[in-house]
């Protein structure tokens, strides 16, 4: 079994744009070793917006050394970047974008939903690339719900929607840098699962709503994470009522991290270079 390092509450939200009330479940900076290759979480919502005649959300931003992934819960978001992709994704769909080398990004709330308002909630991954493909040319992946498989947890115990990574020989659509699993978890009160991870895997299991019991040792609630072990495989969750969950598991980038705001390199030379790169419009433009 897996030991459970440690719990950690989520902090106050803050703002992302005007589009996005997020909590930061957890970054690099306070959890760089334990859980990469993911780089950093916010969780976003669940927030009622009113109907509205703008856009909210945050304007055009850039990316290097990373990916983001983006998950819908409730609501709609609209995207566009500087490769010419862009599109709109609703609840269950992901959005898997490799900034690689260097990319310009803006999202902001769909038309549809700008109009009509409602709730918004989302979870947003950063996930780190290894040193050989810092650089890799851009790519996105627009995986939707339809095409994620949900696979049933033995006795009844609830669903696993395997976005990245596979479960019980399903496998996820995304296609990964290096190896991990991104499990969208819906349990059942009174489930219990008993999952097995990779030895030397880093492994985090974030709740989003109801309450679980970890390792039959740990209660967690909404908008809690815990944080296991590299050492061992097994892992189980007992849902003490109906549960959201996303467990994210993976193999360890042992290189350094150093990251200044929407950079993720492993040296400070390479951060210079980014921004440098960045102010002479060598990211590219977006177009409308």
């Amino acid at each position: 079994m897996k030991r459970i390092l440690g719990i950690y509450n989520a902090p106050r939200p803050h703002w992302v744009g005007d589009g996005f009330p997020v909590r930061s479940m957890f970054s690099y900076q306070s959890h760089g070793k334990q859980l990469s290759p993911f780089l950093l979480l916010d969780y976003a919502g669940p927030a009622d917006f009113s109907p509205a005649d703008t856009p909210r959300g945050v304007g055009k931003h850039p990316h290097r050394g990373f990916e983001t992934v983006t998950i819908v819960y409730k609501g709609e978001v609209a995207h566009r970047d500087s490769t010419g992709q862009g599109g709109t994704i609703g609840p269950g769909d992901v959005q898997w974008m490799t900034a690689g080398g260097g990319i310009l990004h803006e999202e902001f709330h769909s038309p549809t939903f700008t109009e009509s308002g409602g709730v918004l909630e989302m979870v947003q991954l950063w996930v780190n690339l290894p040193a050989r493909d810092k650089m890799t040319a851009p790519r996105y992946q627009a995986i939707l719900d339809r095409d994620i498989p949900r696979v049933a947890l033995p006795g009844e115990a609830g669903t696993v929607r395997v976005i990245a990574g596979e479960y019980a020989g399903h496998a996820g659509p995304a296609r990964t840098f290096t190896p991990m699993h991104v499990w969208d978890m819906r349990l059942k009160q009174g489930g219990l699962s008993e999952l097995t991870l990779p030895e030397g895997w880093n492994v985090a299991v974030i709740v989003l709503h109801g309450t679980v019991l970890v390792n039959d040792e740990t209660v967690a609630r909404e908008a809690q994470m815990v944080v296991l072990d590299r050492a061992g495989r097994g892992l189980s969750i007992e849902a003490n009522n109906d549960a959201v969950v996303l467990l994210l598991s993976g193999e360890p980038i042992d290189e350094p991290i150093v990251g200044h705001g929407p950079f993720v390199m492993n040296s400070q030379q390479e951060i210079i270079q980014a921004m440098n790169d960045f102010n002479s419009g060598r990211f590219g433009q977006i177009t409308h």
